[in-house]
């Protein structure tokens, strides 16, 4: 049973009390006798915080978070939960969706604490329906209560997104226990039913949001991180509930729901790590299994290291010139490989820009012919043909000749663009002792720079180079054959007329 005691005017004035307990107690300590640093009692000391311990049973975190079959190690989901390498989508950004993930296994620890991380994403303004987390006697796989089955025994930390009260009150948490007789009010938010609650946003943060709860000494916390930070230690106080009874071993879980609005709920993280009291012998591992399991993990041990063993000598056997090689220099390591990698691409970078400034080489060459071979026309034919109509075609000779110098001073600009290419990526294959990581990604940069105005100058010219009759044009359609030759017509219509004729007189 989950349960809390009320808190009543009595309550009310109890930290007005504790304030002046302190107070006097404070000083007296300092008007005594020996009232220095090494006679303060025990209430200068901060209390001891407690031992924390990460179970990873009941547990999942990315990367390679599911297995090849799909599975979470140690957590069942159903309903419309996705798991991911990274994440577990509990319920899709589609209406009436459901979905949830519990422990397989009850958890028996007397104190522990939560750390979920989550993001609540939509497109709307408004989300719906929103995120619980529990911790129950018996797992709630689907129900009506944010995914999960309602009348639980334990306690539910509600993430409620959507105001179904009208009140305005929403996005807000609550804390809300029962015992497994009580219906939850899903209408009005639970508002009668509530422990306690704080209202926050947490859809649409730019980072992910973060929940510690604790549960230590009765008493359980909620604490925020709203997820407008990097930080993951930057939380605030929410709810906190005490003397709050729950059972001794339950399991843990989380569910979400949509309903007619819908927003992606993805859980990124659900860390649980027991608490003990300081001053108790925390929980060790050889106290947890038992001595028949310990043989049993023994024995699995010494098998795979006699097949490890195994599979050495036949390895040295089959290859007995790497016996006396240390195993480092036998096989590659990440970084080696990652080395290889790049200095076989920038050979490849520099094999390609040698052969595209051999091919520049002779388009100059032939360029310089063709110039050669215009002007020695343009002289016998400009002493020839004198008169109105050789000049007409001396200015066209000029004008072809000005557009050859002019594709010969782009080609020109292209080798030296292409020379310096080559220079940079030398100097990357082969770089000095203060060679950096900025002077490699402004090497990239100025290549790849090069490389594109090699482009563009490469199309221009060859679109310059090629004469105006040679342009590519739309082919012209073919004359439309003639389909009835005028012999085949006269027959036809005779045919047709003479069975015309018979038919009327068959009638």
């Amino acid at each position: 049973m989950a349960g809390s005691r009320r808190r009543g005017p009595r309550a009310a004035a109890r930290p007005l009390l504790y304030v002046l307990l302190l107070c006097v107690c404070r000083s007296a300590g300092g008007d005594g006798a020996g009232g220095g640093p090494g006679a303060a009692g025990p209430t200068d000391n901060p209390a001891a915080p407690p031992h924390r311990r990460f179970e990873y049973k009941y547990s999942f975190k990315g990367p390679h978070l599911v297995q090849s079959d799909g599975s979470v190690p140690f957590w069942a989901h159903a309903g419309n939960a996705i798991p991911s390498s990274d994440q577990i989508r509990i319920a899709p950004s589609l209406k009436s969706q459901r979905g949830s993930v519990w422990t397989k296994t009850k958890a028996a620890f007397e104190n522990w604490e939560l750390e979920v991380t989550f993001r609540v994403t939509g497109r709307g303004r408004i989300g719906a329906d929103g995120l619980a987390v529990w911790y129950t006697e018996n797992q709630g796989l689907e129900g009506p209560v944010f995914g999960s089955a309602d009348m639980w025994n334990g306690v539910g930390i509600f993430f409620d997104s959507f105001d179904n009260d009208g009140k305005k009150n929403n996005p807000a948490i609550l804390i809300i226990g029962n015992n497994g007789q009580i219906h939850y009010d899903h209408q009005n938010d639970g508002a009668n039913q509530a422990l306690s609650s704080c209202q926050r946003d947490f859809r649409n943060k730019p980072y992910p949001v973060r929940a510690k709860i604790t549960y230590y000494q009765k008493t359980l916390t909620v604490m925020i991180n709203n997820g407008f930070t990097p930080d993951k230690n930057d939380y605030e106080f929410c709810a906190k509930v005490e003397n709050m009874i729950i059972p001794a071993q339950g399991h843990f879980g989380i569910s979400a729901a949509t309903g007619g609005l819908a927003d992606d709920h993805d859980v990124l993280s659900f860390l649980t790590f027991q608490l003990t009291e300081p001053g108790k012998e925390p929980p060790t591992v050889d106290k947890e299994i038992s001595e028949k399991e310990k043989e049993k993990y023994q024995e699995e041990f010494e098998h795979f290291q006699q097949e490890l063993d195994k599979k050495k000598e036949e390895f040295q056997k089959d290859h007995p010139d790497l016996q006396g090689h240390p195993t480092d220099e036998i096989f590659e390591s990440v970084g080696d490989r990652e080395l290889r990698q790049i200095f076989e691409g920038q050979n490849r970078i520099h094999l390609e820009i040698k052969q595209l400034n051999r091919q520049l080489d002779m388009i100059l060459d032939e360029q310089r012919r063709y110039v050669s071979s215009l002007t020695e026309e343009i002289a016998k034919r400009g002493a020839g043909a004198p008169g109105q109509p050789g000049q007409t075609f001396q200015q066209e000779l000029d004008t072809v000749v000005n557009t050859q110098h002019e594709i010969l001073r782009q080609v020109n600009e292209m080798k030296n663009s292409m020379s310096e290419t080559v220079r940079l990526v030398s100097g990357i294959a082969h770089p000095g002792p203060a060679a950096g990581v900025y002077e490699t990604t402004q090497h990239f940069n100025d290549i790849k720079e090069h490389l594109h105005i090699v482009k563009r100058d490469i199309d221009s010219l060859a679109q310059r180079s090629m004469p105006s009759n040679e342009r590519p044009k739309c082919p012209e359609l073919p004359p439309f054959p003639s389909c009835l030759s005028t012999l085949h017509f006269v027959i036809f219509v005779v045919v047709q007329t003479v069975l015309f004729i018979g038919y009327i007189m068959y009638r």
